[in-house]
């Protein structure tokens, strides 16, 4: 990669499952610097590693990976999770998400899903199975029906507003500019612009922020 090769970590207790997923990352570019069975493991390896992405199973041999997640990202902000599981119930999706995780895959995902979720994680763009973002989203909607203090919220200008919303919608920078007939250049000043101006972090705060304004709707 002309960016610099993503280094990845896979947690999961199942060690065929483990290593396959492993092998299939290596296999496409990928590079592996560490795996782990439990949470415990997880979050001291991923702590000596500093991986760009965790690829984070749920249910870690009775260890939780939410956890997992919540203390690694808490304590390397810079390390995005995205989750792996066999499951796609709601309060395991809702729970990954508020511990931290940057994108929630069902293990039906296909390699190339999957490949394509690691590329999207690394860069800061929130990644959820199909179905699963609606889910998200309505979730942060539910919250921000809630009496939030009449707090005005910092005042964009229309082109800002038009990024937002797109990164609500999930596109990445580059479909941004294709679709606003901007250069990627000057897409990603606007995301570092607005992300300075609602003190945000990351790209999946900013998707959240614009979700609870309802700036993904048409």
């Amino acid at each position: 990669m002309t960016d610099g090769t993503i280094t990845v970590m896979v947690v999961d207790d199942h060690p065929i499952w483990r290593d396959g997923v492993a092998r299939d990352l290596a296999e496409n570019g990928f590079d592996v610097r560490a795996t782990a069975a439990d949470a415990p493991a997880a979050v001291r390896i991923a702590r000596t590693v500093r991986p760009s992405v965790v690829l984070m199973d749920l249910n870690l041999g009775g260890t939780s990976g939410v956890a997992a997640t919540r203390e690694i990202t808490t304590a390397l902000p810079e390390t995005k999770v995205l989750v792996l599981s066999a499951s796609g119930e709601h309060s395991d999706v809702l729970e990954a998400v508020k511990a931290g995780a940057s994108g929630y895959l069902v293990k039906s995902a296909s390699v190339a899903e999957l490949v394509d979720a690691v590329h999207r994680t690394a860069a800061g763009d929130p990644v959820f199975t199909a179905g699963l973002a609606g889910l998200v989203l309505g979730e942060y909607r539910r919250m921000a029906d809630a009496p939030d203090g009449g707090a005005e919220p910092p005042r964009l200008t229309e082109r800002e507003t038009d990024v937002l919303r797109l990164v609500a919608k999930g596109l990445t920078a580059r479909q941004i500019a294709e679709r606003l007939v901007l250069s990627h250049r000057t897409v990603e000043n606007h995301v570092q612009s607005t992300l300075r101006k609602l003190q945000l972090h990351n790209r999946v705060e900013l998707a959240r922020y614009a979700i609870e304004h309802g700036l993904d709707e048409d």
